[in-house]
């Protein structure tokens, strides 16, 4: 009987072992490869069949960037659910990189960043297949089920009808 409980208990360990998904690094996995033309990656997201394009804004001393970084963009879920849907790059708002965009024109990653309006981090911003920003989130989400529900706002045009929060509402009531 001992040894049928112990084979039970280790079954349950493994099987939860396998449900639980080990967070996956964002830069391998989550982020797409880029030479920094996003008009070339409008083109690239039309041809792939994307929703938008994806940036995320940030800087290396940002602790909610980071927190961000670990603990959302690392999921599986998330990272399977984002790149299905969108190209994802990340942007440093005080990068001199230099990079093109979305209008064809020559700039750098902190120029771009000042643009878009962008002072704190991070920023949540999506692109639409013409590279006009269409929704914007300042700051963390509260964890892995909040982003995946931005980006549902935006693949599935939501951001179109009504307000996020107004967005997640809705969800709530309706069990999502």
């Amino acid at each position: 009987m001992r040894r049928l409980w112990c084979l039970g208990v280790s079954l349950c360990l493994l099987l939860w072992g396998v449900a639980v998904a080990e967070p996956r690094d964002p830069d391998r996995y989550f982020f797409d490869d880029t030479f920094g033309d996003f008009r070339e990656e409008l083109e690239r997201a039309r041809e792939e069949g994307k929703r938008g394009i994806f940036i995320f804004f940030e800087m290396e001393e940002c602790p909610f960037c980071h927190y961000m970084r670990q603990r959302v963009l690392s999921d599986p879920e998330v990272q399977d659910y984002y790149r299905r849907n969108f190209l994802n790059f990340p942007l440093d708002i005080e990068g001199d990189i230099e990079i093109v965009d979305f209008q064809g024109r020559e700039t750098t990653q902190k120029a771009f960043a000042l643009e878009n309006r962008v002072r704190a981090t991070p920023v949540l911003a999506f692109f639409d297949l013409e590279g006009k920003r269409v929704v914007r989130y300042t700051g963390r989400t509260s964890g892995v089920e909040e982003f995946l529900l931005l980006g549902r706002y935006m693949a599935e045009g939501h951001y179109r009808t009504m307000s996020f929060n107004r967005f997640k509402r809705s969800q709530r009531r309706d069990g999502r």
